[in-house]
């Protein structure tokens, strides 16, 4: 005997303005966060979704992520690794992987998705700053 089909729910989407939510601080110094959507118990897969904001000379060191991630430049120049970018680029970081070190001299505004990682089931980190 056939298990049962499992029937999904259709869910609505859900609408976030920026000026909903407050600047966080962030781990690294020099940047905040404004996280729009971020995982909860009761709903663990969704992404954490939001803005980063740079104050010139933020950085980030080498680090590493069990999740997956996507970042556009909205504002401002980043050194990443040992390449310079700019607004309109968009970078994927797959799951796993290393983060390389990041700077800015200018500051900047970057839009972070950060969602599991498909291959790695690693979940974003998010615990009242990301």
């Amino acid at each position: 005997m056939a298990a049962p089909e499992k029937t999904l729910e259709h869910q609505g989407p859900e609408f976030v303005h920026t000026d909903e939510r407050d600047w966080e601080t962030l781990r690294w110094p020099g940047q905040r966060s404004k996280m729009l959507f971020h995982p909860r118990p009761e709903r663990p897969t969704e992404p954490n979704a939001g803005l980063v904001r740079y104050e010139p000379g933020a950085y980030h060191p080498l680090h590493q992520h069990d999740f997956a991630q996507v970042w556009y430049i909205l504002e401002g120049e980043f050194q990443i690794g040992d390449k310079a970018y700019g607004p309109g680029t968009m970078l994927f970081y797959p799951d796993p992987h290393f983060e390389p070190p990041l700077s800015t001299r200018t500051g900047g505004l970057m839009l972070f998705v950060q969602y599991p990682g498909p291959t790695t089931g690693g979940q974003p980190i998010y615990d009242g700053r990301f």
